[in-house]
């Protein structure tokens, strides 16, 4: 790069995002000093203690970020492919070599170091998304695109779930909102939410009986299968008639079958009459859809089925494919279990240490829930904790703040991109960060199950550290690359 491309670029980069990361960074490097201090050997830069190691691996980041920098653009391009393969690949080998720790072999162990491949996968999958979607007439209503993209999202995610890495695996699922931007149907979104509503409602409710033999869980989720469908027809295609046949005649049956149960005359489980009365009403949609010709009314009745097999393929799921420890996390968040010593141990103290704190907060360094060591992972995965009993709510909101204004900036620099390459890149970064924010945040509240991700620059963790910097600073590259091209 000649001179004054090179002063070109430091005036076109946004320093906006660099100051909100080093910040971020900073702050995680306090917190983490504040969460592993230890009275006998309180050294901020001893490198045996984990402040001193994060903040070391701070520095290498930030030289990973000029690296990055110095770099063409065209090379992110030209490599996405050869780099998301090759993660594939060592992703998979991990799988057989990787170190098993804490009931995870998502970790290679080169001599001191510790190196999670399943968080690098995230800034080469996203440069492979935006390679593919970003190419000239993509569109995603296109069945081989569909395909495609499906496979950079699922070929990664199964890879680290066989890791036993359940977290970071989920991650992926955040590509999702960089789908809708760019063109994904909002049913789509649409379905998703649903099935997450009916895994909840079929999996709390699962063992409450309504009339000696339904389970309320099945009966409410089926019926409310049966209004999103009428609801579907009324929204996107005004066919009140419709709606108003299938209400009617599921309310209708429903309604028989309660009668009968009431009056003893024939006691029956009310589901298998609502799967019969949903058979029907697929029949319907289908024969309205060969009548009039109409797609709509078959993506309907599919959803139906597919909603069906889906709520009582969730107690299969839940029983044989979720680990024990994720089973007693999702009961407990659920309120069907209580185990204060347990799986909600982590989620209590954290809410504990973050109450303590006040509004003011007690002080750097002057935690006594994080000194004691009461709350487990307390520089990692619940590093907010920290932040919320040394520096109160005030401090919370701050740190709360500056990931706001650094997403806010993120899409604001996302949709002012030149190519699609880097427009997708770069909401594929909002993306990533988001879930992380909100899952991360969410589970030290006690709002969400603990899943095991990190909390972006903040959590303890050079791996981490450094993907985040990776994925940020080559989206920062493209940016500076834009200005400079004008």
């Amino acid at each position: 790069m000649y001179r004054d491309e090179k002063i070109g670029l430091w005036r076109s980069l946004d320093w906006w995002v660099v100051v909100i990361y080093a910040l971020l960074c900073i702050i995680g490097c306090l917190s983490i000093y504040g969460a592993s201090y230890d009275f006998e050997n309180p050294g901020f830069f001893d490198f045996d203690q984990r402040s001193g190691r994060q903040f070391v691996w701070f520095l290498l980041a930030m030289g990973i970020a000029f690296i990055i920098l110095m770099m063409d653009s065209n090379t992110f391009f030209s490599w996405s492919f050869v780099l998301f393969f090759g993660m594939l690949g060592l992703l998979a080998l991990t799988i057989f070599i990787g170190a098993d720790i804490k009931g995870s072999n998502s970790w290679i162990i080169i001599g001191p170091l510790q190196v999670q491949p399943a968080e690098f996968a995230k800034f080469t999958t996203a440069l492979a998304l935006a390679r593919f979607m970003g190419s000239y007439n993509f569109n995603l209503k296109n069945p081989r695109n569909i395909l495609a993209v499906s496979f950079f999202i699922m070929a990664p995610l199964l890879l680290i779930f066989m890791q036993n890495e359940t977290g970071s695996a989920l991650v992926f699922a955040s590509f999702l909102l960089m789908l809708y931007r760019e063109g994904m149907p909002g049913f789509i979104l649409f379905l998703v939410v649903c099935l997450a509503a009916f895994f909840v409602i079929g999996i709390r409710f699962g063992d409450t009986t309504l009339l000696t033999f339904t389970s309320v869980g099945q009966f409410s989720v089926l019926l409310l299968i049966v209004f999103i469908i009428c609801g579907m027809l009324i929204i996107y295609k005004s066919d009140f008639h419709s709606a108003k046949t299938i209400l009617i005649g599921n309310i209708s049956g429903i309604l028989v079958g309660i009668i009968l149960n009431l009056l003893n005359w024939y006691d029956f489980n009310l589901c298998y009459s609502q799967l019969a009365l949903l058979g029907l009403t697929v029949f319907f949609l289908l024969f309205k859809s060969l009548s009039f010709r109409n797609y709509f009314h078959t993506l309907v009745a599919i959803f139906a089925i597919l909603s069906a097999v889906f709520l009582y393929s969730t107690d299969y799921a839940f029983d044989n494919v979720l680990e024990p420890h994720q089973q007693i996390r999702i009961s407990v968040l659920l309120g069907m279990k209580d185990d204060p010593s347990g799986a909600s141990y982590n989620v209590n103290q954290s809410k504990i240490a973050i109450g303590s704190g006040g509004f003011l907060g007690k002080g750097f360094l002057n935690g006594t829930q994080t000194k004691l060591k009461y709350v487990p992972e307390q520089d990692t995965d619940f590093i907010f904790c920290t932040v919320g009993e040394e520096e109160g709510f005030l401090g919370s909101v701050f740190v709360l703040g500056m990931y706001l204004i650094l997403l806010i900036r993120l899409i604001f620099l996302a949709e002012r991109q030149r190519s699609a390459f880097s427009r997708i890149y770069g909401y594929c970064v909002v993306s990533i960060l988001l879930f992380h924010v909100l899952i991360n945040i969410g589970m030290v509240l006690g709002l969400l199950p603990v899943i095991g991700i990190p909390l972006p620059f903040l959590s303890y963790g050079g791996s981490s550290l450094w993907a985040f910097t990776i994925l940020l600073f080559i989206f920062l590259r493209m940016d500076a690359d834009r200005v400079l091209k004008r």
